[in-house]
């Protein structure tokens, strides 16, 4: 019994007594762990080791260099064919227009002024001045020329002058049949009231573009001036010599008178010259003038007897 008992502990562990205040700890909850927002802290790199060398970077491989780019050529942009078509048209109608509200207008309000006013200067006097002839032109109203002189005209440059109403078709077809027979001296069959239209508005020379616009100034005169004012103005700037205008000048250069003085035969010399004045002379003129200007004269009776100047008046 002895050793059984002997066998046994000598005495139980003891119980280790919990602190007094335990029981009062109420124990805490712990909640589960949400998911961070927040990453992680990177890995620490390794430090390097002592002693070694930190090999180099490699080097980031340049790209190749590009191309140089082709120089640009501007070119100039080309409208299409319509658009531009379309452009010439519109300025084709505009110079259209242009030209005749120059056509219409223009010589109408040109006849007006000069129906009422002498005109200033003409264009063969421009020309002739050039050429180095001079210019006396010295105006007259009618009323201060010789009846001799309208007569004269009449009876030289269109004996139906009172008559047509500024062309003279059958003196035209006359000139037309005598060109054909002698081409080599033409003849001309303009009315007085043709060639005042040219020496006042238009230029020297031959051609259709001026027989026609002289045509129309020919209209224009016929209607705004009237047979006494074409007289009055043929007079005054018709050529007789070189550098020398209108009756007033021719009688005062080639007989010292004064256009209101001058005779019958006087006049039939000065309009003898007309169809070539720088050529012909009024005084000691040749044979051919001098025979003409005989003609003119005893013409210029018949004028004033049938009264084929009446129209023109004192």
């Amino acid at each position: 019994m002895a050793d059984h008992e002997a066998d046994e502990p000598e005495t139980e562990p003891a119980m280790v007594a919990a602190p007094a205040h335990a029981a009062e700890v109420e124990p805490v909850a712990v909640e589960p762990e949400s998911p961070s927002s927040e990453a992680e802290p990177a890995a620490a790199e390794p430090e390097p080791v002592a002693g070694l060398a930190a090999e180099p970077a490699p080097e980031a491989i340049a790209p190749p260099p590009a191309a140089p780019e082709p120089p640009r050529v501007q070119t100039a942009i080309t409208p299409p064919p319509a658009r531009r078509r379309k452009g010439l048209g519109a300025l084709a109608r505009r110079v259209a227009v242009i030209v005749l509200l120059v056509v219409l207008i223009g010589p109408p309000l040109a006849v007006i002024v000069f129906r009422f006013l002498p005109p200033p200067v003409t264009e063969l006097m421009l020309q002739r001045l050039v050429q180095g002839y001079g210019m006396d032109y010295q105006w007259r109203p009618l009323s201060q020329i010789s009846p001799a002189m309208t007569q004269a005209a009449v009876a030289s440059e269109d004996a139906r002058f009172c008559t047509h109403h500024g062309f003279d078709f059958e003196a035209m077809r006359a000139a037309m049949a005598h060109n054909e027979r002698r081409p080599n001296k033409i003849k001309g069959g303009s009315t007085i009231s043709q060639q005042t239209a040219k020496n006042v508005f238009l230029w020297p020379g031959r051609s259709y573009l001026r027989k026609g616009i002289e045509a129309w100034y020919t209209v224009l005169i016929e209607a705004l001036w009237g047979k006494r004012r074409i007289m009055e103005v043929y007079l005054n700037v018709v050529e007789f010599g070189q550098g020398v205008y209108g009756a007033q000048a021719a009688a005062q250069h080639f007989f010292h008178e004064d256009a209101a003085d001058l005779s019958p035969d006087q006049a039939a010399h000065l309009i003898a010259v007309l169809p070539d004045p720088l050529k012909w002379r009024a005084v000691a003129p040749g044979h051919y003038v001098a025979k003409r200007s005989g003609r003119i004269d005893r013409a210029i009776g018949t004028i004033r007897e049938d009264g084929l100047a009446g129209c023109v008046g004192r």
